[in-house]
C-alpha cells in the first residue's frame, strides 16, 4: 500500500491545511502501519521556474535535439506523474491564496499533465482526500461569495481530469483568530475548525477502508 501526501502551504510550521490533512493521514497510517507514504511538499521544495515550459516544449522537440534542461524537465514531469499514478490513496493539502490556487501548485499540476498527458486518468478510482483551507468566508450569502476560484479548479483536475474518488474537506475563516475586524467570526471559525477535523478523521477512516 502506498499513500501519496502533498502539501502546498508556504508556511509549513503554521499550516492549517496540514493540520487537517494530518488528522486524515493519522487514520490511514493507523490502519496501514507498515505502508509507504510518498511525500511532496510544494511550499518548501520548489521547482525551477521554467520547468513546465521546458517539459512542454520538449514534447514538440525531437529527443535528439532536446537541451539538457529540457531532458531534466521531462524527467521531473515523469517522476511527478509516476508518484501520483503509483498511489493506492492520496491526501492533498492545498490552501487558497489570493482567491485562487498558488503558482507552485499550478506548476506541479501542469508538470504532472506534461508527464502523463492531458487526459490520462492518473487517479482513476483512487480514494483521495482534498483538504483546503481559506482565510475568509466564501459561502452563500457572504460578501466574498463566488471569490473562491481554487476549490472548483482543484475538483476539476482531481475528479474530472484525473478521475479520483474525491472527498473534499474545507476549513474556512482560518484568519479570524488573528485578524482585526474578524473578532465576531471567531466562534464560527472555531466551529469550522472542529468540523473540519472531524470530517478529516472520517475521510481518513474511509480512505483506510478502501
Amino acid at each position: 500500500m502506498n499513500l501519496f501526501r502533498l502539501d502546498a502551504s508556504i508556511l509549513p510550521g503554521a499550516s492549517t491545511s496540514a493540520e487537517i490533512a494530518d488528522a486524515a493521514e493519522a487514520e490511514w497510517t493507523a490502519a496501514h502501519p507498515d505502508a509507504t507514504v510518498t511525500r511532496r511538499h510544494l511550499g518548501t521544495d520548489f521547482f525551477p521556474a521554467d520547468s513546465w515550459v521546458l517539459a512542454t516544449t520538449a514534447a514538440f522537440t525531437p529527443e535528439t535535439d532536446r537541451t539538457p534542461a529540457q531532458r531534466e524537465a521531462v524527467s521531473l514531469a515523469a517522476t511527478l506523474a509516476d508518484e501520483l499514478q503509483g498511489a493506492d490513496a492520496a491526501i492533498l493539502a492545498v490552501p487558497l491564496y489570493n482567491y485562487g490556487v498558488s503558482q507552485h501548485f499550478k506548476t506541479w499540476a501542469d508538470l504532472v499533465i506534461a508527464g502523463a498527458g492531458p487526459t490520462t486518468p492518473l487517479l482513476k478510482g483512487t480514494p483521495t482526500v482534498l483538504v483546503t483551507s481559506l482565510g475568509g468566508g466564501y459561502g452563500p450569502g457572504t460578501p466574498r461569495e463566488g471569490w473562491d476560484h481554487s476549490t472548483p479548479y482543484l475538483e476539476r483536475i482531481l475528479a474530472d481530469v484525473w478521475q479520483a474518488d474525491l472527498t473534499v474537506v474545507k476549513r474556512e475563516l482560518t484568519l479570524a483568530a488573528t485578524t482585526p475586524g474578524m473578532e465576531d467570526l471567531r466562534d464560527l471559525a472555531a466551529r469550522h475548525h472542529s468540523d473540519a477535523l472531524t470530517a478529516a478523521r472520517e475521510a481518513g477512516r474511509a480512505l483506510a477502508g478502501n
